[in-house]
């Protein structure tokens, strides 16, 4: 009995995997969550009465500016185009600067856009054991059934950029008041900056951390060599 459980959420996880190859989720837990509650603290008012509306736009890398993807790869993960789904690299960094960070500094991540896409699309928000080794498992399923282009085409779309807006489209239009495809590099950087809290540094409302976060990205894209860098994941 126990065997035949596992069998099914296997081929019930493989299945799911495999149908958002092809198709865009119509939503995930997080924005599920987001339109029953809104966050609590820095200006947020906590739980609604009544649901509230989630922006998301569901964009092909052909929709949005080259220079996107490579805002993101450069502030989130530069090993994206070589690793497959793991930079052991920077965990070992990330445990070392945790482990010696001073009281009151924020704990820093390790996590590739490969895991933040098999979290945001898959996955309830929280930290556990249990949350962690799905999140690996489901990393290992997008890296064998979907290219690099389409793990980069799901985190565009559904990474959260602001309070209920969600995705490179919905975030263009909120705070740029146009399409992705037009973004410039700076506004590229700017989204990308914000993207490990989007909730405290807000796109919308810059400001000196974020604008130094913009900064930092800006010179990470020119040291990866502009857009020419992600040329490949474009074209596959």
């Amino acid at each position: 009995m126990a065997l035949q459980t596992v069998t099914a959420l296997f081929l019930l996880s493989v299945t799911w995997v495999l149908l958002y190859r092809w198709l865009a989720p119509p939503a995930t837990w997080l924005m599920l969550d987001r339109r029953a509650h809104a966050p609590v603290g820095l200006g947020y008012t906590g739980i609604q009465a009544d649901p509230r509306h989630a922006r998301y736009n569901f964009t092909s890398l052909d929709e949005v500016a080259p220079s996107v993807p490579l805002a993101v790869v450069a502030a989130e993960d530069q090993r994206f185009l070589i690793h497959h789904g793991f930079d052991v690299d920077g965990m070992w960094k990330a445990a070392q600067y945790n482990w010696h960070r001073a009281e009151g500094k924020p704990v820093r991540g390790g996590s590739t856009i490969s895991q933040q896409v098999a979290k945001n699309v898959f996955l309830w928000q929280g930290r556990s054991y249990v949350r962690k080794a799905a999140e690996a498992y489901f990393t290992v399923l997008i890296e064998l059934l979907w290219s690099k282009r389409r793990i980069m085409e799901m985190y565009l779309s559904v990474a959260e950029m602001g309070d209920c807006t969600f995705g490179v489209e919905a975030a263009s239009q909120r705070y740029f008041h146009k399409p992705a495809r037009d973004l410039s590099a700076p506004e590229a950087a700017l989204l990308a900056g914000v993207l490990p809290n989007p909730l405290r540094f807000r796109a919308g409302q810059p400001g000196p951390q974020a604008r130094a976060k913009q900064l930092r990205v800006l010179r990470n894209m020119r040291a990866l060599g502009g857009t020419a860098y992600v040329a490949t994941l474009l074209n596959r």
